[in-house]
C-alpha cells in the first residue's frame, strides 16, 4: 500500500505530528507545498483549523493532487476545535475523493494555552493511529 505524508502548519504544532507519522510509516513528511508525483492509496493530511476553517492552502492541495489521492486520513492539532473533518470532508468531496472518518487529533499550544503540545506522549500516539489505520484499511 503506497502512503503520503502530507501537512499545513503555522505555528510547528503539525509538522510535529507529520514527522512522528511518517518516521514510524518510513516516508518523508512534506508540506502542502509540495504536490503527489505519483498515486497513493492513503494520503495522511495534517491540518488545523484557524478562525473555523482549514487554510486555502490545504483546500488548493487537495483539488490539485486529486488524481493522485487514493483517500485522506486526517491529523491535527488546535487550540479549540476537535476536529478539521467538516471543512475537509466539503473540499475532499467537490473533489471526489474519500475522506475516512478516522481522524487523530490533539492540542497544540497556542500563546499560553496547552504548552508544551504536542508533547512525546501525543506524537506517539499519532503515530500508532497511523500505523493502525494502515492495518485496518490493508
Amino acid at each position: 500500500m503506497s502512503v503520503a505524508v502530507r501537512y499545513y502548519t503555522r505555528s510547528g504544532n503539525t509538522k510535529k505530528l507529520a514527522d512522528a507519522i511518517a518516521a514510524r510509516l518510513g516516508v518523508e513528511a512534506c508540506t502542502v507545498d509540495k504536490g503527489l508525483l505519483e498515486r497513493v492509496d492513503v494520503l495522511f493530511l495534517g491540518c488545523s483549523y484557524y478562525a473555523f476553517d482549514v487554510d486555502e492552502a490545504v483546500k488548493e492541495f487537495i483539488l490539485a493532487n486529486k488524481w493522485n489521492i487514493g483517500k485522506i486520513v486526517l491529523f491535527g492539532t488546535s487550540a479549540m476545535m476537535k476536529s478539521a473533518y467538516k471543512p475537509v470532508k466539503k473540499v475532499a468531496d467537490e473533489a471526489g475523493v474519500e475522506l475516512t472518518h478516522q481522524e487523530f487529533h490533539c492540542r497544540g499550544q497556542f500563546h499560553f494555552a496547552h504548552k508544551g503540545r504536542p508533547d512525546e506522549n501525543d506524537m506517539k500516539a499519532a503515530a500508532d493511529f497511523a500505523e493502525n489505520v494502515l492495518k485496518s484499511l490493508g
